[in-house]
C-alpha cells in the first residue's frame, strides 16, 4: 500500500490526465519570471479526482523567494496584491478599495520558524479598521478597506480550537471577508518557498501534515473565506518512498512499508527556512497591504 502523499497544493493532485475530468478546468500563463496556474475545480468528481474541495486556486511558482531580486520580487508583490484584490471582490460582491471590511488571520505557531509566515505576516499588516471607527475622516480620505488582522496561535498554545476564536473574531468585527494565511506542507522539495497558493475555499489547519483541525471556510465562518500560503515542509517519508520508486526499488514490502509509515509523522524543511520565511512573509503582507490598503 502506497504511503499517503500529503500536500496542501492543490497543483500538486495533477496528474496524467486527471486535470481533464469533468468539471475541471486548468490553465497556464508566464508572467515574467513567474509562472501563474489557474485551477478551478467545479464538479464532485473534480474534487474526487484532485482531492482538493471545490472552487478557486491560483498558484504562483518562480526560483526561491529568497533569492528573488529587489525587481522581482515588486513585480510579484503586484501580482499577488492584483490576484487577492480580484478575488475578494469577487466572493464578496463588494470593492476592496473604500467599501470592503476584511479579517486577516494569520495561522500558525510564531515560536516554530517553519509554521511562522501566518503570524509573521500578520505582523507586517497596516490596520484600518481603527481609523474607520475613530478618524472616520481621515479613513475616508484614504479610501482603503477596512483591515483588521490576528494570529490566534494554535491549539497546544491556548487550549482553544483556531476555528472557535476565530468565529468569535468574526462575530465581533463582522467582516464581509475572511483571509487566512498559513505556512503549508507540499509533496515535492522543489515546491518549499518557490511556490504561493491563493485559494477561495478556506483551509483546514494541519491537513498537509496530518494534524486535521475544524476547517476554516464559508460553511464554518458564515463569510466568504479565501487563503494564501506558501509551503515550508515536506513528508520525510513521501520523499524515501518517491526516491527509492524512482530508482526501481520495490517500496511495497510489507517491512519497508511499516518503516514508512512510522516516519509519516516526521517533516523537513530547506536549510534555509528562517531566510524563507522571513522573506515570504514580508511579500505576504506587503502584497495584502497593495490589494486593500494602498493600492497604487
Amino acid at each position: 500500500m502506497a504511503i499517503e502523499a500529503r500536500s496542501d497544493l492543490a497543483l500538486e493532485g495533477i496528474s496524467g490526465e486527471n486535470w481533464r475530468v469533468g468539471g475541471t478546468e486548468w490553465s497556464q500563463r508566464r508572467v515574467g519570471p513567474f509562472c501563474e496556474s489557474r485551477l478551478a475545480i467545479r464538479s464532485e468528481e473534480g474534487e474526487r479526482a484532485l482531492g482538493k474541495p471545490k472552487g478557486e486556486y491560483l498558484t504562483f511558482e518562480c526560483r526561491g523567494l529568497h533569492q528573488l531580486s529587489e525587481g522581482e520580487e515588486t513585480q510579484l508583490v503586484r501580482l499577488l496584491g492584483e490576484s487577492l484584490r480580484k478575488m475578494a471582490e469577487r466572493v464578496s460582491g463588494k470593492r476592496a478599495q473604500g467599501e470592503l471590511s476584511l479579517l486577516v488571520a494569520g495561522l500558525g505557531n510564531a515560536d516554530l520558524t517553519a509554521d511562522a509566515i501566518g503570524p509573521r505576516t500578520v505582523s507586517g499588516l497596516t490596520a484600518t479598521r481603527h481609523l474607520a471607527q475613530y478618524e472616520k475622516k481621515l479613513y475616508r480620505s484614504l479610501g482603503c478597506a477596512s483591515l483588521s488582522a490576528v494570529a490566534p496561535g494554535v491549539l497546544g498554545q491556548t487550549g482553544i480550537e483556531t476555528s472557535a476564536l476565530l468565529l468569535g473574531a468574526v462575530g465581533c468585527v463582522q467582516p464581509d471577508l475572511l483571509l487566512v494565511v498559513d505556512a503549508l506542507a507540499a509533496r515535492g522539495c522543489e515546491r518549499l518557498g518557490r511556490t504561493v497558493q491563493l485559494s477561495d475555499v478556506g483551509i483546514e489547519p494541519g491537513s498537509g501534515v496530518g494534524n486535521r483541525r475544524r476547517a476554516i471556510t464559508r460553511e464554518t465562518m458564515g463569510i466568504p473565506v479565501l487563503a494564501l500560503g506558501v509551503p515550508t515542509v515536506v513528508s520525510s517519508a513521501t520523499l524515501v518512498w518517491d526516491a527509492l520508486s524512482e530508482a526501481g526499488l520495490d517500496a511495497q514490502t510489507p517491512a519497508l512499508s511499516r518503516v514508512l509509515r512510522e516516519g509519516e509523522s516526521f517533516f523537513v524543511s530547506p536549510k534555509e527556512c528562517d531566510l524563507l520565511v522571513a522573506r515570504a512573509s514580508s511579500l505576504l503582507s506587503r502584497a495584502i497591504d497593495l490589494a486593500f490598503v494602498c493600492a497604487r
